[in-house]
C-alpha cells in the first residue's frame, strides 16, 4: 500500500518532534538570555546558565504542550441531567450520562417509567438488559452505551461503557 506522506523517525520519534523540539528551544534560549541578561552581569555564567536552562527546561515545555494539548482536545463538559437535552442531541448524551449515573436517578424504576425518562430508542440485550446510545466522547472514535439493568422490572444498575 502506498502512503502519500512519509514521515521519517530518528530514534523511534517522528522527525517533526525534533522540529517542534528545535522551534522551542530556540525560543526558550532567547527567553532565558533575555531574563537571565537582567539578573546575572558576569557574561559566562549567564551563558552558561542560559545553555543549562534551555537544555533542561525545553523537554518539560514540550511535555506540558503535549499534555495540554491532550486535554483540550478531550475534554467534554458534564452537565445535570435534562430530558429535553436528552432527546433533542443524541449524539451528546454522553455529556448528561455521568450525572445520571451518579444522581440515581434511574435506580428503582420501572421499565415504563424509564421509557418515560429516556424514551424507546434503547437496544434490548435481553429481558433485563437495555443499552441507550450516548455518542461519541471527543478524542474517543467508539460510542459509548448507557447500560441499564432491571431486577424484577426494576432498575438495579445504571453504568457506561465505550463500544
Amino acid at each position: 500500500m502506498k502512503t502519500l506522506l512519509f514521515i521519517p523517525e530518528i530514534f523511534g520519534v517522528n522527525i517533526e518532534v525534533y522540529f517542534i523540539l528545535l522551534l522551542i528551544g530556540v525560543l526558550s534560549f532567547f527567553f532565558w538570555r533575555w531574563l537571565l541578561k537582567k539578573l546575572i552581569t558576569i557574561d559566562k555564567t549567564r551563558r552558561t546558565a542560559t545553555w543549562i536552562a534551555t537544555i533542561l527546561l525545553t523537554p518539560l515545555m514540550y511535555g506540558l504542550f503535549v499534555m495540554f494539548w491532550m486535554m483540550s482536545a478531550t475534554y467534554y463538559p458534564s452537565n445535570d441531567f435534562n430530558k429535553e437535552k436528552w432527546h433533542e442531541d443524541i449524539e451528546k448524551r454522553y455529556e448528561l450520562s455521568e450525572d445520571l449515573i451518579d444522581s440515581e436517578i434511574l435506580i428503582g424504576k420501572t421499565k415504563k417509567e424509564v421509557k418515560k425518562i429516556l424514551g424507546d430508542t434503547f437496544q434490548e440485550w435481553s429481558a433485563d438488559n437495555w443499552s441507550y446510545y450516548l455518542g461519541s466522547r471527543p478524542g474517543i472514535m467508539d460510542p459509548d452505551y448507557l447500560d441499564i439493568e432491571f431486577k424484577d422490572g426494576r432498575v438495579v444498575k445504571v453504568r457506561q461503557h465505550s463500544s
